[in-house]
């Protein structure tokens, strides 16, 4: 089983960009982030006519989570993640695929910090982490895939002092992600690669992808029950490249 995550920054824009992987890679399960838009407006019939049953949470503009998973249907458990009520941003969701628990996380980016949008980034994460250890508890095979918007240690930035002040790589962000793995969860590409960088995003800016000056912020979590079927992990890199992309690559790994 191949289960992929992906921030597809803006799924109609970069529509065919998804069709064109997902008909190379064939990914059974995959995690979308970064919609950017409505619910009426998520192109389902084209998903659909790929192969893709789905279930997804859009919103206007920004955010926006889905899980896709072929020839067969989600399961949708939630659309929100428990915690706070007043938050109404579409950054999680939640199914039941082939027996495991999916979810597709964009968490927040936290800039500028400090200040509030870093603060709830915090937060965020601290309600992640309470639902979290849920699975770890109950024994429950799940997969946290998304784009946490951390890069966790310095292996997973190129080397540069230019985001020394990013919420992306503050040292909170850090620790809250290492909290999060100190549950039990396996970080699954560090896992099978444990010295290379495996870079998931490049910004647009500064020549960054011709570069190669990426950073790893896309994520798939797997609970103990599963970290035994982990076999394979890695990141499809010349999605990055085409035309018309996306600036994060799909990262993913393979289950027996």
């Amino acid at each position: 089983m191949r289960i992929a995550t992906f921030n597809i920054n803006n799924i109609n824009r970069r529509l065919p960009n998804l069709l064109r992987w997902l008909r190379a890679a064939k990914p059974d399960i995959v995690a979308l982030q970064e919609l950017k838009s409505t619910d009426a407006e998520f192109p389902i019939h084209t998903i659909d006519k790929a192969g893709y049953g789905a279930v997804w949470h859009g919103q206007k503009t920004w955010n926006g989570v889905a899980i896709l998973a072929r020839k067969a249907d989600p399961v949708l458990i939630r659309t929100a993640l428990p915690g706070d009520s007043r938050d109404h941003e579409a950054r999680y969701i939640e199914a039941a695929v082939s027996g495991i628990i999916i979810t597709s996380i964009y968490l927040p980016n936290g800039n500028p910090q400090p200040g509030p949008k870093f603060d709830y980034k915090l937060a965020w994460f601290r309600r992640l982490q309470a639902h979290a250890v849920k699975f770890i508890k109950q024994d429950i095979p799940a997969v946290l895939a998304g784009d946490y918007n951390v890069a966790p240690t310095e292996l997973d930035i190129y080397p540069t002092r230019s985001w020394d002040k990013d919420a992306l790589i503050q040292p909170k962000s850090r620790a809250a992600f290492q909290s999060l793995l100190a549950q039990g969860w396996t970080d699954s590409i560090r896992a099978r690669h444990p010295a290379k960088p495996m870079f998931t995003f490049w910004d647009y800016k500064r020549n960054r992808w011709a570069r190669d000056a990426g950073l790893r912020l896309d994520h798939l979590l797997v609970s103990p029950v599963l970290a035994p079927r982990l076999t394979k992990a890695g990141v499809d890199r010349k999605v990055r490249g085409e035309d018309g992309a996306s600036d994060h690559a799909p990262a993913w790994i393979e289950l027996k």
